[in-house]
């Protein structure tokens, strides 16, 4: 008997939660990368410890997650504060 297309969305639902619950995404060499490239960031000699440079790649990388989200608040239209970001930097650096 052929499922119907909702049927098959909750299957899929089902084995995805499933998968994750038991902590098995194909993602870890992935994110693993992507924090790297911030740990480069900061600490491109390695003169820095491990735990004071996963802070600061912690921070670089909170600070890149922010600025897409003013990139994209922009990009949408933008709110009034998204606008002031924009100005109060050029006031500062003017």
């Amino acid at each position: 008997m052929a499922l119907t297309p909702a049927q098959r969305k909750l299957r899929a639902r089902i084995a995805a939660e499933s998968m994750h619950a038991q902590g098995k995404t194909n993602t870890a060499k992935a994110r693993k990368g992507f924090m790297q490239k911030f740990e480069d960031q900061v600490d491109p000699e390695r003169k820095l410890s491990p735990d004071e440079r996963a802070k600061r790649a912690e921070h670089a990388r909170r600070a890149h997650m922010t600025r897409l989200a003013l990139a994209s608040a922009r990009s949408r239209g933008g709110t009034r504060a998204a606008r002031c970001v924009n100005t109060d930097r050029a006031e500062s650096v003017a």
